[in-house]
């Protein structure tokens, strides 16, 4: 019973890592292309000029993540379920959304690296976005794979928590085992 009142604490803190992930990424991808967000993503946010433009790059990360939370919690939350004890599951449903995030960054910075490598000015063609044309498409065409990956990232996080998840009800099976044959003994 008391794990179905954590449900929705889970939920929430779901979204707060994936959120707390959304600006952190945005930091990496605003080093590698800054006009990404100051041509790009402030206009589709509605991030006002006044703002710095690195917490508005958090504020964008923020916006388009939190709600990943959402759909990671619809999968590994109701999964977590197996695990047994209130405390273990609550701690346990933790660590894997901290899986799930460093899946995630592990994907988006592997893309980014990727793109490094492919990506170069012969092979991107002109951007413009919102009427404004892009200097460095480059740099521009980098950053928006980074994002593009992240996405796919949480994907793939959402089958490494749920290994993680397994792993953990494993572990609790063998440690009751070898408890219950230690008591029979």
């Amino acid at each position: 019973m008391v794990k179905l009142v954590l449900v929705p604490v889970l939920f929430l803190i779901a979204c707060l890592f994936a959120g707390i992930y959304g600006a952190v990424h945005n930091q990496i991808s605003y080093t590698v292309a800054p006009e990404y967000f100051t041509r790009y993503k402030f206009h589709q946010f509605r991030i006002d000029e006044d703002i710095p433009q690195r917490i508005g790059a958090a504020i964008v990360g923020w916006k388009a993540a939190w709600w990943m939370g959402i759909v990671i919690g619809i999968v590994v939350i109701p999964m977590g379920l197996l695990i047994r004890g209130n405390a273990n599951y609550f701690w346990s449903m933790i660590r894997v959304f901290g899986v799930v995030a460093i899946t995630t960054l592990i994907v988006g910075l592997a893309a980014l690296v990727m793109a490094f490598v492919v990506v170069d000015a012969e092979t991107v063609g002109e951007f413009t976005r919102y009427g404004n044309e892009i200097v460095d498409d480059a740099a521009f065409a980098r950053a928006g794979t980074m994002h593009n990956f992240s996405y796919l990232g949480g994907l793939i996080g959402i089958i490494t928590g749920a290994v993680a998840i397994h792993r953990q009800c494993r572990r609790q099976k063998l440690s009751a085992s070898a408890s219950d044959t230690s008591t029979t003994e």
